[in-house]
């Protein structure tokens, strides 16, 4: 008898525009259209009395209501200082991401008449704690099961890697999106995907190209109106201006000019932006990536590799010919645009497609040993899965067998799929000159999921207790400056009475899959007291404030 798959799609959440997709019952991942019947949904907000209304009509609506809608919030996600006021309730960024990710769910289900509870969500690869945790937030305020998150270029490459090369090489993908950039070597093989070094910005993606050009088109309205006035302070003028640039952006990707018309206080300008000029106005936005590159690039010699055999485009931005030109001409590589709107949606749902196989690969083992729990049942070795894989593939073998498991779907469960962390985990001790430092335990660009302990001391005698600040932070030395980290949690270890200084501490840290943190300390020589913490920043939302979120999105109606 068939057993039912389970189906685990892949939300890629993005700056600009976000898509969902599943593997379909052949195996191939599938991207659902919206209820416009669109591919991709912009991620713009529209806050409409006690709606809330998402994607194109959303961007249209900015227009003519500014003070209503919110654009590019995934840049502000793990923020805890950023506030959206409507009718006079505050919304975070996780809640209105929320509204994002319902929107394209609820068209997906109304497509497939089919109930979805599991997810994937992709974020850039150099988001650290603060953004993964709102990241999964946003899909857990949206009311579903956020089962992984899953770093873009990664889902990219699992897409480029199942769906469209069958060699063994070493591939560079160059992610530019709507709001952001990621940079990362991947090693693909034919039974492992692997990420080698990542990098990136979360403040460089196409809005900075859209900017450029609202600036230069104030600047030529000045010009020919004779003033001085800042028109991009009148709030209806800005956002005319950048859903122009953004038109524009696209035209000068297939043609050589294009006119746009600016108005703005009963006058109106006409400007001819010509694509020699707009990339003269971008030019060190380029620059940027590709330094960028080179910086990750630097790393990954570090870690054994010189050179690489290809690079990938993906993210709407790459379509901008200037990009690929001065690739090509950088690194003497013609780079190969794959699928920039979809792949990493895409490559998230294949990803979810492998979890649930997992999952269901652990079922049988649970079955075999009589355990009803999956919890009893510990994450399978190397060993196991293969053992399991080939019991299952000799039932597939049996032709009267029908157990709800192809041949590719062994292959897409036999692939390993091997990650790094973007930032370095540390904490703040006291080094030899009695200075504050922060000393890393975790170091950027280093495999996951990583466990490390290393012992501390005391600092004065008769301490009564240890605060752990943790920090995070982009070096790749084992100590850097307090000023360079940010501090993401704190925990606190009481000790008994009458201990030296320098009474040993042993501090864990552990890192998963998807980037997030648990922190162990113990003192092993007395009392052996311990602490276990997993980090819950305090710049995402939680406790009452999360349940009061959830509560308030299902009290919206999204459209």
């Amino acid at each position: 008898m068939s057993e039912q798959k389970m189906r685990i799609f892949g939300i890629d959440l993005g700056t600009t525009y976000t898509s969902i997709a599943y593997m379909d019952d052949y195996g191939k991942p599938v991207i659902v259209p919206n209820s416009e019947n669109q591919r991709i949904t912009p991620s713009v907000v529209f806050f409409d009395g006690d709606s809330i209304v998402v994607g194109d009509v959303a961007k249209e609506s900015s227009k003519l209501y500014p003070h209503e809608v919110v654009s590019f919030v995934k840049r502000s996600m793990g923020e805890a200082d950023f506030l959206f006021e409507y009718n006079s309730q505050t919304f975070r960024s996780e809640e209105i991401s929320a509204f994002i990710i319902r929107k394209v769910v609820q068209d997906a289900e109304t497509y497939l008449n089919s109930k979805i509870d599991d997810i994937v969500i992709t974020c850039p690869a150099y988001f650290g704690i603060n953004e993964r945790e709102a990241t999964r937030r946003a899909g857990e305020i949206a009311g579903f099961n956020v089962r992984q998150i899953i770093n873009e270029p990664t889902a990219a490459a699992i897409a480029y890697g199942t769906m469209e090369s069958d060699e063994e090489k070493v591939v560079l993908v160059y992610d530019l999106g709507g709001g952001t950039f990621d940079i990362t070597m991947i090693e693909i093989q034919s039974s492992a995907i692997e990420v080698i070094c990542t990098g990136g910005d979360h403040n460089l993606g196409g809005k900075d190209w859209d900017d450029r050009i609202v600036a230069y088109l104030t600047q030529e309205f000045q010009k020919a109106t004779k003033t001085d006035e800042d028109i991009l302070e009148d709030p209806d003028t800005c956002q005319d201006l950048l859903l122009s640039a953004e038109k524009a952006k696209k035209v000068l990707s297939q043609r050589d000019k294009t006119p746009i018309l600016i108005t703005h206080g009963g006058e109106r300008v006409k400007v001819i932006l010509e694509r020699s000029k707009f990339e003269e106005l971008t030019k060190d936005l380029v620059e940027r990536s590709i330094s960028l590159t080179h910086e990750m690039l630097e790393e990954a010699k570090k870690k054994g590799y010189w050179n690489f055999d290809e690079i990938v485009m993906v993210g709407g931005a790459t379509r901008m010919p200037m990009m690929a030109k001065r690739i090509k001409e950088e690194f003497s590589v013609t780079p190969r645009a794959f699928d920039p709107d979809e792949a990493v949606a895409k490559g998230a749902a294949i990803y979810g497609m492998k979890l649930a196989l997992n999952e269901g690969l652990k079922k049988r083992v649970a079955d075999k040993k009589g355990k009803k729990d999956l919890k009893d049942i510990p994450d399978l070795s190397d060993q196991e899965l293969d053992d399991v894989l080939e019991e299952v593939e000799a039932l597939i073998d049996e032709e009267d067998e029908d157990i709800g498991i192809s041949k590719s779907d062994v292959r897409l469960t036999r692939v390993r799929i091997k990650n790094v962390t973007s930032k370095s985990f540390g904490i703040i001790a006291f080094n030899a000159q009695d200075e504050e430092i922060v000393y890393n335990l975790i170091f950027k660009n280093t495999d996951v999921p990583n466990v490390i302990t290393k012992p501390f001391g005391t600092a004065v005698k008769n301490q009564e207790a240890v605060t752990i600040q943790i920090m995070e932070n982009d070096s790749t030395d084992s100590v850097s400056r307090v000023s360079e980290a940010v501090e993401i949690g704190t925990a606190v270890l009481n000790l008994p009475e009458k201990l030296a200084a320098d009474t040993p501490i042993e501090i864990t840290f552990k890192l998963n899959e998807e980037g997030r943190l648990e922190i162990s300390a113990i003192e092993p020589t007395a009392s052996k007291r311990q602490i276990n913490v997993t980090i819950d920043t305090r710049s995402v939302i939680q406790g009452n404030d999360f349940q009061k979120a959830k509560d308030r999105s299902k009290a919206f109606n999204v459209s």
